[in-house]
């Protein structure tokens, strides 16, 4: 019993370990930028439902084909008929009549009168089982169906394409941005911690009387502020990873390692190269209309086919039964007879089979109002390729010029922060040597992290503007799915 014991603990707390050991590694799972991008476009809600989309084409265009096959059905009942109807008919004297009355109910009638007679041809009660097959042999809805359904399985598939470069393009925003703001992050903690480096170096020169009781609150003053605004943006920072989980649809309460160094990150390109061998219908937006427009004429052409003749074939098998009570339904019986000879149970067979033919002659020419609508909201996607033509063409120029002045923006930032730096360097020393003022390190001080803060915005606009630049000419997506 005690080993037994000793066994249940011992495995016990290796599921715990184990289970503990899987948490530690999910906690610390790192992310690149294609791994986010990986894990987006399978676990993000966008994604999963692009992905059902297409599951549900399929299943489309597989019921439009059964449609097609051998209908089959099986059919019972069972009747019981408390009255039976009467059986009407006229009466005749003739000896080949086959209802004879007796002379006491005949009294009164004259040939040619109407009689109602008890109904001799059914018991009242009955049974039925019957096996009916259906086999479409010719429709021209079921044709046009056939292209149709594979038309919206086409559809679901270019849908998921366009889902998927949106994906890409949030995902790779929100990413660049948590990049951004750790680097950021860095700056406050060199920037701190160069200021309070100067203000250790100026408290002692006052304490020797070099310097002014002010020159050390001035650079306080600075060095509270830093550490006030470190702070704040440290905890607007989480915002940045809260927004890349959501658009990877990652669980909120778990952290996320980001990994990547903003510097490796390429935004120069040449954008007059986007325009060497651009074909704007290589866009998932534009293959999307071709595909409706595809659907539409096969709507138009639909309505045409409803004017064909439909044909099916049909047969059935089936066997029934009469008796005078309901409980003679479920019984053998060999008292029935057959053609005059008595028969091995109670229940007979019958069958059948044909052909049906169905021709739409006159509709009232509903269809024909239909196919003038259809028409029209066919020229309405033709103006809708128009539109769309226009807009990618304005949308290109307008990534280009946006990208052409992000980098242009830059430029000149960096210049800037690499002068400030350099201002900063020189007023410091200066200030160090005695031939510089404590108001002029502040103000290089200040004017280094401006240049920094609009370095790295300019750098997170132009990466910005890269990405809604291969987005407007279609490089976010692989170019082997973007060809399909």
């Amino acid at each position: 019993m005690k080993q037994l014991y000793k066994t249940t603990l011992l495995i016990a707390l290796i599921a715990v370990a184990s289970i503990a050991n899987a948490q530690q590694e999910q906690q610390s799972q790192s992310f690149t930028l294609d791994q986010c991008i990986d894990y987006a476009l399978k676990n993000s809600i966008s994604a999963q439902n692009s992905y059902l989309d297409q599951r549900i084409a399929t299943a489309k265009v597989r019921e439009t084909v059964g449609l097609g096959l051998p209908q089959i059905s099986g059919t019972g009942n069972v009747v019981h008929n408390e009255k039976l109807q009467r059986f009407f008919t006229r009466y005749d004297t003739s000896k080949s009549s086959f209802i004879k009355l007796d002379p006491s109910a005949a009294q009164g009638l004259k040939p040619g009168d109407v009689i109602a007679a008890q109904n001799f041809f059914q018991l009242k009660n009955s049974a039925t089982a019957t096996l009916t097959v259906n086999q479409l042999i010719f429709s021209g809805s079921y044709i046009v169906g056939l292209q149709a359904s594979r038309t919206y399985k086409e559809l679901s598939e270019k849908t998921a394409l366009q889902t998927k470069e949106q994906v890409i393009q949030q995902v790779t925003k929100a990413y660049y941005n948590v990049l951004i703001n750790r680097e950021r992050a860095s700056l406050f903690t060199n920037n701190i911690a160069r200021v309070d480096s100067l203000l250790k170096n100026t408290i002692a020169l006052n304490k020797n009387g070099f310097t002014e009781s002010i020159d050390v609150d001035r650079i306080q003053v600075t060095y509270n502020n830093l550490v006030a605004e470190r702070d704040k943006f440290l905890k607007l920072n989480e915002l940045s990873s809260e927004l890349l989980k959501f658009q990877m649809n990652y669980p909120m309460d778990q952290p996320i390692n980001v990994v990547g160094d903003i510097q490796e990150i390429k935004v120069e390109a040449n954008s007059d190269a986007y325009e060497k061998d651009w074909d704007y219908k290589t866009r998932p937006d534009y293959k999307v209309l071709e595909t409706n427009k595809r659907l539409q004429e096969l709507n138009v052409k639909n309505l045409y086919s409803g004017a064909l003749p439909t044909i099916s074939a049909f047969g059935n098998l089936g066997y029934n039964t009469q008796s005078g009570d309901i409980a003679g339904l479920f019984k053998t019986n060999t008292n029935y007879s057959d053609n005059g000879t008595l028969g091995p149970d109670k229940w007979y067979s019958y069958s059948q089979f044909g052909v049906n033919v169905n021709i739409p002659l006159f509709t009232g020419f509903q269809r024909h109002q239909r196919i003038q609508q259809e028409k029209l909201n066919l020229l309405k996607i033709e103006n809708g390729f128009r539109n769309l033509k226009q807009g990618i063409a304005l949308e290109t120029k307008q990534a280009s010029a946006n990208f052409e002045n992000a980098l242009s923006s830059l430029t000149s930032q960096k210049a800037n922060m690499e002068l400030a730096g350099k201002v900063a360097r020189v007023t410091k020393i200066k200030y160090q040597q005695g031939v510089g003022s404590n108001l002029e390190v502040v103000d290089a001080e200040n004017s280094l992290r401006q240049s920094q803060t609009n370095y790295y915005n300019s750098l997170f606009d132009a990466m910005v503007a890269k990405v809604d630049l291969d987005k407007a000419y279609g490089k976010l997506l692989p170019q082997t799915q973007n060809k399909n």
